[in-house]
């Protein structure tokens, strides 16, 4: 079946869609942290933040469908459910960010979030660092660094070295914070020089595609501090750790210690409907609407918004954002316990976590994480990999994941790292 699936997805969505795995899995099935496959067998799901409440959580679900057989239509007509929703999440922010846009991905809500800083600073340059992804649109795919655009990266864009705990940006983790800043700085400087100016930076607070390096709370002030002199704007790219994954605080940026003028947000807003957005200040949203007639017509419809809020309901009702912090520090622990020759670091924050791997003479093991996840996957545990060179172990599981299923995943990991080959 599995040989028959992959033929039709190549007849009907063309060649080299991404699929997970040597063997891809068919999945039929979620419920919480669990998958089922077309043939019965039961995965732990490690990976998917985008049921951040749980897969199928029936609060969600109950939500949706009973907005969808009430109404469902665009915000150029009136309803109360985008506002609800706008007044309840923006409470738990700070930094006077209490507007927001709503799309349908990530990929747009950073697209307005590099409209925003040109509209405020008249200028178009942007920093990223060299190890991210920030979407799929034309704008933000110049920031995004999996494949370069055709062409080459644009003039009006800098990458910086991106933080790395084990080889750190600097040559020490001590010199790291300033480092990093510097070349944000000189970014800064290039962009200015070049006529373009500066716009804005985007950032992951846990900067999660770059492999999840350790870094502590205050270590982007001085880059803050670069970036204000300079009168950019900080764009926050909170995809991936907001709304409690990190455990210590609702937001990354919270915990990271900085205030962002603009916040990204999409996959676990609305536990997998798609849904995502931008937030910013007043000030920063009348620059935006003065300068672009921007309109959505499926971002904010009222069932999207049900779903964001009963997502909220749940994390709020269930406590997830405390069980994120318990569990993952006691899965940390549990990593940092492993021992194993290839083992450079265990590292993560709330429920997103991993190991990174390098060989005796220093490189990356590559190969050998990808034959770790694999094992994995046979011994039912889904997750993946990151980093600069794939060789960091990626989870991050949906906010219900326990105890109990943490020790069966890492129970699983170290079982697998025995019997995996790396000479």
């Amino acid at each position: 079946m599995t040989t028959d699936l992959l033929a039709r997805r190549d007849r009907a969505l063309g060649p080299n869609v991404p699929t997970f795995y040597e063997n891809p899995v068919h999945i039929v099935k979620g419920e919480g942290v669990w998958l089922w496959d077309a043939d019965g067998r039961k995965y732990l799901d490690c990976y998917n933040n985008v049921p951040h409440v749980g897969h199928c959580h029936p609060h969600v679900v109950e939500a949706i469908n009973k907005q969808a057989s009430t109404l469902n239509t665009h915000t150029r007509y009136l309803h109360e459910g985008i506002l609800d929703y706008s007044e309840r999440l923006t409470a738990t922010l700070n930094h006077d960010l209490s507007q927001l846009i709503m799309v349908c991905t990530g990929s747009e809500a950073n697209d307005i979030a590099l409209r925003m800083a040109q509209a405020v600073t008249g200028k178009t340059g942007f920093i990223a660092t060299d190890n991210t992804y920030h979407g799929n649109t034309a704008a933000t795919s110049q920031l995004s660094t999996r494949r370069p655009p055709i062409g080459g990266y644009p003039s009006n864009i800098r990458l910086v070295p991106a933080p790395n705990s084990v080889e750190p940006v600097g040559g020490t983790l001590e010199n790291q914070a300033q480092a990093f800043a510097d070349n944000v700085a000189q970014a800064i400087q290039e962009l200015e020089a070049s006529g373009h100016g500066f716009a804005g930076m985007m950032l992951c607070p846990s900067f999660a595609n770059e492999g999840i390096p350790t870094v502590a709370p205050g270590f982007l002030d001085p880059t803050v501090k670069a970036i204000k002199a300079a009168h950019g704007l900080i764009l926050c790219d909170e995809v991936q750790p907001g709304f409690g994954r990190l455990g210590a605080h609702f937001w990354g940026h919270d915990w990271l210690g900085f205030a962002p003028d603009v916040v990204t947000i999409g996959k676990p807003m609305a536990n997998g409907h798609p849904c995502a957005a931008t937030i910013t200040r007043p000030d920063i949203m009348k620059a935006f609407r003065e300068a672009f007639g921007y309109f959505n017509t499926f971002g904010g419809n009222p069932v999207s918004c049900a779903a964001a809020m009963a997502t909220l309901d749940v994390i709020e009702q269930d406590d997830l954002q405390a069980n994120a912090d318990k569990v993952g520090r006691y899965a940390l622990e549990r990593l940092h316990k492993i021992s194993h020759p290839l083992k450079a670091e265990a590292r993560g924050n709330g429920l997103f976590f991993g190991i990174e791997f390098m060989t005796p003479d220093g490189n990356p093991a590559t190969e050998f994480a990808a034959q770790v996840v694999e094992g994995m996957v046979a011994n039912g545990i889904l997750m993946n990999r990151i980093g600069r060179h794939m060789n960091t172990l990626k989870m991050r599981p949906p906010m219900p994941f326990s105890q109990a299923n943490a020790d069966l995943a890492i129970d699983t990991l170290e079982h697998v790292l025995a019997e995996t080959s790396y000479d």
